[in-house]
């Protein structure tokens, strides 16, 4: 379980007390460039500045949340899933996995999980439940697969499908954590017909603003990234069947687009697998 040393104390006032101001942080940035007020001025400076090294940063921040949206969809509409398990959830911001799925299917249950103080003290107060549903927050690591499971199943029957959530967090466990061996462990751990989303930052020849940004954010910014190829990103599919269109720029899986055209790519892809 993540440590926490004030945990005899006022919630609020613990949590405030492991917010660090004087660095930037992942989450904070990204609520700033959704246009979010949950962030500090030194986030809004390093945004900023790595918006000049990548202008297209924004985009990739409004994708990704674009294809939470039509993933968890998907997921009510067409298969029947009715529990989530969102995994570095972030700050929360419009069209949050609750939200969505909720709107559909109102006996939906999610269980949120962040580690990040500023993350879980706007959860819990901004991540409400549909009268017929449940949500709960956790304040854990995904690297501690069995504690999440274990908390996760206060709150979800993991006997029944699951939809696991990892948009934007895998870059954050380095390749000496084994990462792939996490993802495993979860999905080993859920029943057949779960299914996981799964977003990633990529490395390509063709992006290297991209990772000129990244490798300012290590040098500035917590926690660390680790950069991953498209083809790195399938591999945390293995053994699942891969929905079509596979693992793609994530604002091109089945994009709502009126004019039939594709949008403009992006450089974190994305996909969904189904456990067999």
């Amino acid at each position: 379980m993540t440590e926490n040393p004030a945990a005899t104390d006022d919630p609020a006032a613990a949590l405030r007390r492991r917010i660090d101001t004087l660095r930037p942080h992942t989450a904070r940035i990204w609520n700033y460039w959704l246009g979010g007020g949950d962030y500090y001025e030194v986030d809004r400076v390093a945004g900023d500045r790595i918006r000049e090294l990548h202008p297209g940063i924004g985009e990739y921040a409004r994708a990704d949340r674009l294809f939470l949206g039509r993933a968890v969809r998907h997921l009510v509409t067409d298969t029947g899933i009715r529990q989530f398990l969102d995994i570095g959830t972030g700050l929360p911001t419009a069209d949050n996995t609750h939200e969505v799925a909720q709107r559909l299917a109102p006996a939906s249950r999610i269980v949120y999980v962040d580690n990040d103080p500023l993350v879980l003290a706007h959860a819990r107060a901004l991540l409400t439940s549909a009268p017929e549903g449940r949500t709960d927050h956790l304040d854990e690591d995904l690297r501690n697969v069995d504690a999440v499971l274990e908390r996760a199943a206060r709150t979800l029957d993991l006997s029944r499908p699951v939809a696991l959530l990892l948009l934007g967090v895998v870059i954050f466990v380095g390749d000496d954590e084994d990462p792939y061996g996490i993802v495993r462990r979860f999905m080993d751990a859920l029943p057949a017909g779960s299914h996981l989303v799964l977003s990633h930052t990529v490395t390509s020849p063709a992006l290297p603003e991209v990772d000129e940004a990244v490798r300012f954010w290590n040098e500035h910014g917590t926690p660390r990234l680790t950069q991953r190829t498209p083809e790195d990103v399938i591999r945390f599919f293995d053994g699942l069947e891969l929905l079509e269109p596979g693992v793609v720029t994530c604002s091109r899986w089945r994009p709502d687009t009126p004019d039939g055209n594709p949008p403009a790519e992006v450089g974190i892809y994305g996909g969904v697998g189904r456990k067999r």
